[in-house]
């Protein structure tokens, strides 16, 4: 993603902007997770690579946080989620 959104918030109706920007902030938090990751597995410095992997950390926690209130918005969602691991535990 690297500062650019998937979608057009400005084009997101009233009802629907919650939600949206909540999956926009997930979006980001997995884009920089990502990164922070790729840039440890980089790093020469033991020491830069512990404050890269500790920031991708705290990156994990925030999208907890923003998907804790996307699915108090979307409760297709949480079932979906549901679902979904369901049928991973079910394999």
């Amino acid at each position: 993603m690297m500062s650019s959104l998937p979608i057009d918030l400005s084009k997101v109706a009233a009802a629907d902007i919650d939600r949206e920007t909540l999956r926009a902030g997930i979006i980001a938090e997995l884009d920089a997770i990502n990164l922070y990751e790729q840039m440890a597995a980089k790093a020469k410095s033991s020491k830069i690579k512990k404050v890269f992997l500790e920031i991708a950390k705290e990156e994990k926690t925030h999208v907890g946080e923003f998907q804790t209130l996307l699915l108090e918005l979307d409760k297709e969602q949480a079932r979906e989620l549901a679902a979904g691991k369901k049928e991973v535990e079910e394999m």
